[in-house]
């Protein structure tokens, strides 16, 4: 586990209190922000089920959203904050938006233990820190971030 300052605490939170509204409305518990340099908040919540949008996670909603709203500088110096650790497919749409910096809460690990399947397929073994390693240019990665709520969220849900 890593420790993350009060304000990424915070954005952390907001990223766990979208998951929680996502699955509110029937999707997938993730949320996820980008927070700009200025402080401009981007939200991202999960649309797999509600959009019929297998691709339609939280970090590749909030990257869509964040490169419509913010110019290429300002993206890379963004930072994506994530109620859970980014999948490989996540991963790599943030590798190619430019952003330059992930601060997750739920590992992938941890959400493993509760999801071993979704809809049949198994999950992904792939922790985003090798997914970026992979890329040209540094991902720098904090988390996981203990915060109870991230777990929390997802409980009750995969069953």
């Amino acid at each position: 586990m890593t420790d993350a300052s009060p304000e990424e605490s915070a954005y952390l939170e907001h990223s766990i209190a979208l998951a929680r509204a996502a699955r509110d409305r029937g999707d997938h518990p993730f949320g996820s922000i980008v927070v700009a340099p200025d402080g401009r908040v981007v939200e991202g919540l999960n649309s797999v089920v509600t959009q019929s949008d297998p691709t339609g996670h939280a970090e590749t909603n909030v990257v869509r959203e964040a490169a419509r709203a913010l110019d290429a500088a300002t993206l890379a110096a963004s930072t994506l904050y994530t109620s859970t650790e980014p999948c490989a497919m996540c991963a790599g749409a943030i590798y190619w938006s430019g952003i330059r910096r992930v601060v997750y809460a739920f590992g992938e690990d941890q959400l493993r233990e509760l999801v071993h399947a979704q809809e049949g397929i198994p999950t992904l073994a792939l922790p985003c820190r090798e997914v970026f390693a992979r890329g040209g240019q540094a991902v720098e990665v904090v988390g996981p971030v203990a915060l109870e709520a991230a777990r929390a969220v997802h409980e009750g849900f995969w069953a």
